[in-house]
């Protein structure tokens, strides 16, 4: 059936408000059959209302939504001479369109409401409505602007040329001419969206395109609507000079616009205050121009917006399973935070209640457990014992998370939010296998490049809309748990116990070996890739530690977090001892090392490693292997994966944790000192006295 005909065309629409005019239109779609509950569209509609106002300016009412009551998508027209109230600012909208969608949707909607939205942007096509003295002329005008897509060969070869302007009239040629003379043209990309996605997503990049063409730019528009949207490609983001954002929802992927000169306004702005906006970014354009700092002081936030991954598309197939990974890791890790400080402190706070014994009882309570173990029903504000357990439940609960998110997340960076689903339910399973986080890293892998096989499907254009809700997450999670029950999770839960009798049983030298192997590549690129794999193989440990207090996944998480902190903190102390072996940006860099380093930021000692490579690596591989064959010897435990000193008293054996901190950052120092003072040569330093020079720089 048609999207509107004769019976859906009301030339003379009256009602007291703009919801009695609603239900004269909705009214003709009950005749035509086409809505089974008047009642139910009505409701909403008004919903919809209530969430923002449908009257656009140039006397135009666009009521609409998605209903389970609309058999099919549909639209009635209503011409009001006398104009209703539709909430625009300009006043009174006299062609009012109701748009009325089915619940599921479908591709015949997502074809023509965009194209609907679009033409009410032209004010010939109004004219016409407004002049059309039959319904038959309204149909057709109606029908000429909506039509469907040409056929999908036409439609790709019309894809695979870039679009090109129109060709302007002399009279524009001439003022776009003067006004390119005066200022440089700009390419300007746009993000446009709506609560529903159905008529402002498409208005907005109407209104944007015309009044970027009728300034003499070249914008690009990506509508995140009804019928989806077509991300803007990188290299057009990355050319562009300014961004405009016009949006009722959140943006989605935002931070692919950091770091470029941003208007970011509601939808509404973009349809009535196109040519402000246009202006005002072709403003900003030209201030970013004239002071790139700007550049660096917007760029945190904005790439801070929304879910994010790690993995770069351009790089190696190495580089990328590692990004990959780390993005999964990234994600679980306030998890593990939040649970492992928790248990950490009711262990502490239950040795104080119940003495030596406490950390061992405290592990019986639990939600639903025997008595008065059950926490629910025995919780008591006075309690010391109570708050123990109450952060013990909390902490498990939060530590239950930990393989199911990072599965969700490798899916993630692997497919995008696609992966999602199969990858949190594959990492569900894995826990409930006992396959620990070598279950989950395998579910994340296999969900997200599952889900990435069936996202490149081309399917009819009838399934597209169920693609993302129903088909992908559908066949990805049921091959990925399927796969994973029958053939993956036993194997690999053999090989996570396998992995776990192994460090239970490691002590003495295999211990210090293994901690002084993984402190040294903590400290051999400080916060690069042989840093990072030390640090995921101890923050994915703390998932299979569980509440087991002395478990070798802690002891390993706390050899590495100490030979984490050796390299900052000793180039902190070298420039204290000796400021004269290094130069004034050096010096200055020391100050801050002190913080970083005992907050765990490795990252502080890089400016020292990238002026004299050979001689500070060499002294942070030695010192911090030191360091992390102490602490494991020493058996210092840590279920914070992050923190420095900021979390010393939930570490456990902390003096002897400091001992082996402090032992490394002497070596290193020490090591650091002696090689360039051996080399003091060559660059004089205006600080140094008369017979002292600057060390050469390796």
């Amino acid at each position: 059936m048609p999207l509107i005909n004769e019976s859906q065309v009301v030339l003379d629409l009256i009602g007291a408000d703009r919801h009695a005019a609603t239900r004269v239109l909705a009214e003709r779609l009950v005749a035509s059959g086409r809505c089974t509950d008047l009642d139910a569209f009505l409701a909403d509609v008004r919903t919809r209302e209530e969430t923002m106002a449908t009257g656009l300016p140039g006397g135009i009412g666009i009521p609409h939504a998605r209903s389970a009551a609309i058999t099919e998508p549909s639209l009635v027209f209503g011409r009001a001479s006398e104009g209703i109230d539709w909430g625009a600012k300009d006043g009174p909208a006299t062609l009012v369109f109701l748009i009325a969608a089915p619940e599921a949707g479908g591709d015949a909607h997502m074809q023509m409401l965009p194209k609907l939205a679009r033409a009410l942007m032209k004010s010939e096509f109004k004219q016409a409505l407004a002049a059309a003295t039959t319904e038959a002329e309204v149909v057709r005008l109606v029908n000429d602007e909506v039509a469907l897509d040409p056929a999908p060969a036409d439609a790709a070869a019309a894809k695979s040329e870039p679009a090109k302007p129109a060709p302007a009239a002399p009279a524009e040629t001439a003022k776009a001419s003067t006004a390119s003379a005066e200022k440089k043209p700009l390419s300007i990309v746009a993000v446009t969206s709506c609560p529903t996605g159905i008529a402002h997503t498409y208005m907005a990049a109407e209104a944007l395109e015309r009044a970027a063409k009728d300034a003499g730019h070249t914008i690009s528009v990506e509508t995140q609507g009804s019928a989806g949207s077509d991300p803007l490609p990188s290299d057009v983001i990355a050319s562009a000079d300014a961004v405009i954002l016009a949006h009722d929802l959140e943006v989605k992927d935002k931070g692919r616009f950091a770091g470029k000169p941003t208007v970011d306004v509601g939808v509404k702005k973009g349809i009535s205050d196109a040519p402000a906006l246009v202006a005002r970014a072709a403003e900003l354009a030209d201030e970013w121009a004239k002071d790139p700092s700007l550049a660096a002081k917007a760029s945190g936030p904005v790439a801070a917006s929304g879910l994010t991954s790690k993995a770069d598309s351009s790089m190696s197939t190495g580089v990328k399973i590692r990004q990959w990974l780390m993005t999964g890791v990234s994600y679980m890790i306030p998890f593990v935070a939040a649970g492992g400080i928790m248990i950490a402190l009711s262990f502490m706070l239950a040795q104080v209640a119940m003495g030596e014994e406490g950390a061992i009882e405290i592990v019986q309570y639990g939600l639903g457990a025997e008595g008065e173990y059950d926490i629910a029903q025995s919780f008591s504000v006075a309690s010391l014992t109570s708050w123990a357990a109450l952060l013990f439940v909390i902490g498990g609960a939060s530590f239950g998370f930990l393989v199911p998110i990072l599965s969700a997340f490798i899916a993630f960076a692997i497919a995008d939010r696609p992966g999602l689903v199969p990858g949190l339910v594959g990492g569900s399973i894995a826990v409930t296998m006992g396959a620990g986080f070598l279950g989950g890293i395998a579910t994340g892998f296999l969900g997200g490049f599952l889900a990435k096989w069936v996202s490149s499907w081309k399917v009819h254009k009838g399934v597209r809309g169920v693609m993302p809700v129903v088909v992908i997450p559908l066949i990805s999670t049921l091959i990925t748990a399927g796969l994973f029950i029958t053939l993956l999770g036993r194997p690999i839960a053999a090989l996570s116990d396998a992995l776990s009798d192994a460090l239970g049983s490691m002590g003495g030298t295999s211990a210090v070996i293994l901690g002084a192997i993984l402190g040294a590549m903590m400290g051999f690129d400080l916060g690069g890739p042989v840093n990072k794999v030390a640090y995921t193989f101890a923050t994915t440990g703390l998932a299979a530690a569980g509440a087991v207090a002395d478990a070798p996944e802690l002891k390993i998480m706390a050899a590495v977090m100490a030979a984490g902190m050796v390299a900052p903190l000793a180039m902190a102390l070298a420039t204290t001892l000796r400021p004269r072996l290094f130069s004034e940006p050096e010096r200055e860099n020391g100050k801050a090392a002190w913080l970083l380093g005992a907050s765990f930021i490795s990252e502080g000692a890089i400016p020292f490693a990238a002026s004299d490579p050979v001689r500070v690596i060499a002294s942070s591989v030695v010192g911090s292997s030191i360091t992390g064959g102490l602490a494991m010897l020493f058996g210092a435990t840590l279920r914070a994966p992050h923190g420095g000193i900021w979390v010393l008293p939930l570490i456990g054996n902390f003096l002897l944790f400091l001992v082996a901190l402090a032992a490394g950052v002497l070596v290193t120092t020490a090591i650091v000192l002696a090689l360039k003072s051996r080399d003091r040569k060559g660059v004089h330093d205006p600080l140094l006295s008369e017979n002292e020079t600057a060390p050469a720089v390796a």
